[in-house]
């Protein structure tokens, strides 16, 4: 009785949510923009930028720090690195010279130009080490973990510096809860992506997932639709819904917009984004 009763409750927030998403669209809402923020990875002691492709090797790890160093400088600043931690691995050139003889048998200078890598670790994989302009902490919300440790059988995640679920592996991607801007806007990034997982075949199943389709195609853009009102709902669960709201609503009217304004396809997504969420929360099916 009392597990009808939760799912009752829960059946009503999501109509709430669905409604409230709706009214925004129909009033219209500003662009959606990414909640998480990277900026340019810089050495934590030299604090030099990186540049060129190391640039992208250290962004696409997610992490909300900027700050990078080599094993031995954690240790000469007091700290070190944690065990377990993997390192990033960034390029230089290493220019010189070196003597050869031409022809004649007479001694040339030739420049030589060799590619070398080393390994540095972000500051967050790092104790003990003291860096400026401190990561905001952005602490987890009790109600959203216990809403994620009540998913059965959920996928692997991977830190990434996009937001990602890839159905060939089963794997959700996600930048580090400290790139985020809020742990509103972490969670109901982490739902979205866990709702796009429910479409394995191992769980729900939606074609959606299962069958590869072209960015901005109608299966496409319905099942982004889902993810996003799964989210949205599972916010609304979990009761963050008012920080995380609007920006829902503006990125599933970038979707609505790829399918005409057809409002009856949120509806029809609503439907298999309640199962999304309900599955999400060990709910039967």
């Amino acid at each position: 009785m009392q597990a009808e009763s939760i799912l009752q409750h829960h059946s009503s927030v999501y109509s709430i949510v669905t409604e409230q998403i709706l009214r925004q669209l129909e009033s219209g809402v500003a662009p959606w923009h990414r909640p998480w923020t990277t900026e340019i990875p810089q050495n934590l002691v030299s604090r030099r930028a990186y540049r060129g492709i190391n640039v992208f090797l250290l962004a696409s790890n997610g992490y909300g720090s900027p700050y990078w160093l080599t094993y031995k400088q954690a240790r000469e600043r007091g700290g070190y690195v944690r065990k377990g931690e993997h390192g990033t691995r960034v390029v230089f050139w290493k220019i010189g010279t070196r003597e050869t003889e031409d022809a004649d048998g007479d001694t040339i200078e030739r420049k030589s130009i060799l590619l070398r890598y080393y390994t540095v670790f972000n500051a967050e994989q790092c104790d003990g080490i003291a860096v400026p302009d401190a990561v905001p902490v952005v602490n987890p919300i009790e109600e959203c973990e216990r809403i994620m440790r009540q998913m059965p059988n959920p996928p692997a995640m991977q830190q990434d510096g996009r937001a990602w679920y890839r159905p060939s592996t089963d794997t959700v991607g996600m930048p580090s809860r400290s790139a985020f801007n809020s742990a509103e806007e972490f969670y109901s990034t982490l739902f979205h992506e866990l709702t796009h997982s429910t479409g394995h075949t191992k769980r729900v199943g939606r074609d959606g997932i299962e069958k590869l389709n072209t960015f901005g195609s109608e299966a496409y853009s319905k099942e982004e639709l889902i993810a996003e009102m799964g989210a949205a709902m599972l916010c609304g669960v979990a009761g963050i819904e008012r920080q995380t709201l609007s920006n829902s609503a503006a990125y599933l009217k970038s979707w609505i917009d790829v399918l005409k304004s057809d409002s009856h396809m949120v509806v029809s997504a609503a439907s298999q984004a309640q199962k999304a969420a309900d599955y999400i929360q060990g709910g039967a099916l």
